[in-house]
């Protein structure tokens, strides 16, 4: 699980959401909105379906695209029960929180990585990039 997440607000436009996940190759954004209730999350697919759609991604806000009905995974639960979650809804990104706060963001990535043995996985992480090592950044 990434400790440090990139979290933006929900004026920031696709082109700006895009530009911060792909400076740090990431596939997720926590969508922080100090006037809604709860969390949200911007991922890649949200992006490209946008695109797909012939939208303007200058225009398009993260607050027309994010996803607001999540599943929130708690710091305790075991690999196995994030990713049975995660098949079951159909996504790769699940937030973990703990009490009202974000505790991290768990990928299929990182699910992967850990399920990898040690002597392949080795050559596996050498060869990604660090995408679960987010820079946090809040709008």
């Amino acid at each position: 699980m990434s400790h440090l997440v990139l979290t933006i607000g929900p004026a920031h436009t696709l082109r700006q959401a895009a530009r911060m996940m792909s400076k740090r190759r990431i596939g997720a954004a926590v969508v922080i909105d100090q006037e809604h209730a709860g969390i949200g999350i911007l991922t890649e697919r949200d992006l490209l379906d946008s695109i797909a759609a012939g939208e303007d991604p200058d225009a398009e806000l993260v607050a027309q695209h994010r996803t607001e009905h999540l599943v929130y995974a708690s710091p305790d639960w075991t690999l196995e029960q994030a990713a049975a979650e995660m098949v079951r809804g159909g996504f790769r990104h699940l937030v973990v929180v703990e009490g009202n706060d974000v505790a991290g963001l768990l990928s299929m990535r990182d699910i992967v990585r850990c399920w990898t043995p040690a002597d392949a996985g080795a050559q596996a992480a050498a060869d990604l990039p660090v995408a679960s090592q987010p820079v946090t950044t809040t709008a």
